[in-house]
């Protein structure tokens, strides 16, 4: 039985199941319809076996024979495998114990927020107190001015994906507030889970969000003063470091902001985003 007659004998079953889902009970046949199913299916001759049929060389398919349809389900397909990846992903790392001084002071841990399938991706340090509390990275003082500066991008939260490097607070033993720096040790234990996020998400540039992301990422201990505004890679993406949000709400000098805001112009070149002329003029002086 050919291919095609398996195809056919399915598609008509098929449509009379339809039909009788339906209601239908009687079909009304043609005779010579009737005659063309009932006649013999004429037989191939055989082909002798000691003359087999020279194998030709493989036939290049021209570009419009591929079905329209083959590139949307390819994509979805990559979508579907990213949705999995990443929740299986989240699956592992919410109840990691690997700093047992992490895992007993949290509240939560914060994984990453935002579009997986995210051509911009957001790097920081460790979430702070706001973020342990309620388990979303970038949410707290600094978190809010990001926003700012994301949605002056022409974005939203929703649109990129933000991470940290460490997934857990710092703990701060004798302490009731502030944060501390994230240590080598907890950077190395946690850095696989955001590798994998990277890996996942595949961004089209990342931006390393001071001194402590571009360290983890980088390993440059250069200073954030040296590197921002200068394209970096990691692991073949284009990497742009900046300066935390955390240090503009320290110095809220215009020139910073400036900085920072031409760092952005940078990224969104590189992502071959529309800029305004508003844009461009942001943070300069009158």
């Amino acid at each position: 039985m050919t291919d095609a007659y398996s195809q056919l004998l399915d598609a008509t079953i098929a449509h009379v199941q339809g039909l009788k889902t339906a209601g239908v009970r009687h079909l009304s046949i043609a005779p010579e319809t009737l005659a063309a199913l009932i006649a013999p299916v004429p037989r191939r001759a055989p082909v002798s076996a000691a003359r087999p049929e020279p194998v030709s060389a493989p036939i290049s398919m021209p570009a419009k024979s591929v079905p329209a349809k083959s590139k949307p389900v390819a994509s979805t397909l990559a979508s579907d495998t990213k949705a999995v990846a990443m929740d299986e992903l989240r699956s592992r790392v919410l109840p990691c114990m690997k700093c047992p001084n992490l895992a007993s002071s949290r509240t939560q841990v914060v994984f990453g927020v935002g579009d997986i399938h995210a051509p911009l991706m957001f790097v920081g340090e460790a979430p702070g107190a706001d973020e342990d509390e309620q388990g979303e990275p970038f949410i707290g003082k600094a978190g809010q001015l990001l926003t700012k500066i994301i949605q002056t991008m022409a974005l939203s939260r929703e649109t990129v994906y933000i991470a940290n490097i460490l997934k857990c607070r710092p703990d701060t033993p004798g302490q009731t507030a502030g944060n501390r720096k994230p240590t080598p040790a907890e950077m190395e234990t946690c850095k696989p889970y955001l590798l994998e996020q990277i890996r996942i998400i595949q961004p089209r540039a990342i931006v390393a969000l001071g001194a402590t992301a571009i360290d983890g990422l980088l390993g440059k201990t250069e200073g954030i003063t040296k590197l921002r505004g200068k394209w970096q890679e990691f692991q073949g993406i284009p990497l742009m470091p900046t300066y935390h949000p955390a240090y503009l709400l320290r110095n809220q000098a215009l020139s910073e902001k400036r900085k920072v805001w031409e760092d952005m112009l940078l990224v969104m070149e590189k992502l071959e985003m529309p800029i305004s002329e508003k844009q461009r003029s942001y943070f300069l002086k009158p």
